[in-house]
């Protein structure tokens, strides 16, 4: 990927990929994000993601913009809805400007858990319960049931299992809640395209690393992180280079945007990142984290589900890169 260089008002930090040792060692010296050491020559070529602390509808479109690639023909923004009674899933108010400028249909599959985004009809109710009706369409991916997409180089998964509606977009936004995750560790880009646009046959796929279509709690956890890369792998090959990602770091709760009883924050908002590399883009949010000064309760709840797992793993199979330039706006 191509460098960008000499933007007067944006400069570069280069951030180095940092090991798990490093990141425990963090949790008691985390340096700013400025003073990270940065990528030397011989290293290998980064992926650039760009940042905006301005978390605000103009902060989205400016991240969305300075990526470069301009969404085209039907366009799928895929989000979480949040599950009813959790006030931390991104606000229509905030996502509505970059929906509206690529004519964007919002999208989302049933959940297979139970709670009230289990059944098509009741999804619906909460998407507009929660305000998404209003900005955009809403489409519940798998109302009409999956279809299977292809996973190469799979060490788990040989085919991933997508809302039916999925084939149907032409260009992929894949506009994700950065937070904490009680069974990932955090839920980011590489959360949002695989369990996000797994059908719920295709969750509980995910979940049981490929043993059942029925039983989302069937599987080894390490398992589990590494099929949710592998599902991941398997939309960003069918999107055939048509997809981009961006992660909006607010409302930091160590739980996911599925629980409906929430722990509060305990880490400041942090901003928007965007980038054409899923990888890059999760790995530049828990760096950050790990550079928070209040960011010790969201290292426990990554580390305790060895959440790193799914980012390497992601990488192993070629997905994208942990090498990565920090672009700020």
């Amino acid at each position: 990927m191509k460098k960008t260089m000499g933007i007067l008002t944006i400069f570069v930090v280069a951030v180095s990929v940092v090991g798990c040792s490093a990141r425990v060692a963090a949790q008691t010296s985390k340096p700013p994000v400025s003073q990270i050491t940065p990528i030397s020559p011989e290293m290998p070529e980064s992926s650039t993601v760009y940042m905006t602390v301005d978390i605000s509808p103009t902060g989205l479109m400016s991240v969305y913009n300075a990526l470069g690639l301009e969404a085209s023909g039907k366009v799928a923004v895929k989000i979480s809805t949040g599950e009813p009674g959790n006030p931390h899933y991104l606000a229509p108010a905030l996502i509505k400007g970059l929906v509206q400028r690529v004519n964007g249909t919002i999208v989302e599959c049933n959940t297979a858990y139970g709670g009230r985004r289990a059944s098509t009809a009741v999804h619906y109710q909460v998407a507009k319960e929660h305000g998404f009706t209003a900005i955009a369409p809403v489409i519940i991916l798998d109302e009409d049931g999956d279809v299977s997409l292809p996973v190469t180089g799979g060490k788990h998964l040989k085919e991933d299992y997508v809302g039916a509606h999925f084939p149907e977009y032409d260009f992929h936004i894949i506009l994700s809640h950065f937070k904490g995750h009680q069974m990932g560790g955090f839920g980011g880009a590489l959360k949002n395209m695989s369990i996000g646009y797994g059908s719920a046959r295709g969750k509980a796929w995910i979940h049981s690393a490929g043993k059942s279509l029925t039983n989302p709690w069937s599987g080894a956890q390490n398992s589990f992180l590494e099929s949710m890369a592998e599902a991941a792998k398997a939309v960003s090959d069918a999107a055939g280079g048509k997809i981009l990602y961006i992660n909006v770091m607010n409302h930091l709760s160590v739980d996911c945007d599925c629980n409906g009883n929430p722990t509060a924050p305990t880490t400041a908002d942090i901003g928007i990142l965007a980038s054409l590399d899923p990888v890059a883009l999760d790995q530049a949010c828990v760096d950050l984290v790990y550079a928070a000064p209040d960011g010790q309760d969201l290292i426990e709840r990554i580390e305790s589900r060895n959440g790193l797992l799914t980012i390497d793993h992601a990488e192993a199979i070629g997905l994208g890169s942990k090498a990565y330039e920090l672009v700020k706006l």
